[in-house]
């Protein structure tokens, strides 16, 4: 059985590791992002950061970075785990994803939160 989860996990890598985060990608994050039961505004958090990171307002490493697009690709894609087709449990990995990043980002999404309320970036 973990053989099917490590192949799956590295056919999805390999579909999305050159993939480049759009506007019209972010549009449609906001759109699920209502989908996200409980992790609504922590979705719309991570957005909101890569948001400011590409417009220049807010500098965070790469690393970071990269686990934000790729908690936004995963949650756009109709290709994970569960396809979102399936009523609820489609879901249901996506608030998983979301729930992993923001707590690996937990330092990050403080800054970034002392960041929105003071113009300042420490």
């Amino acid at each position: 059985m973990k053989k099917t989860y490590f192949k799956r996990a590295l056919m999805l890598f390999n579909t999305f590791k050159n993939r480049k985060l759009t506007n019209e990608d972010l549009e449609i994050a906001e759109d699920k992002a209502q989908h996200l039961e409980g992790k609504t505004g922590e979705f719309n958090l991570l957005i909101s950061m890569i948001k400011d990171t590409f417009s220049g307002k807010y500098k965070m490493n790469k690393w970071n970075m990269s686990i934000i697009i790729g908690t936004i690709v995963y949650v756009i894609s109709p290709i994970d785990a569960i396809p979102d087709i399936i009523p609820v449990l489609g879901w249901v990995d996506d608030v998983s994803i979301v729930g992993f990043a923001i707590s690996k980002l937990a330092d990050e999404v403080d800054r970034y939160r002392k960041f929105k309320k003071t113009g300042v970036q420490l």
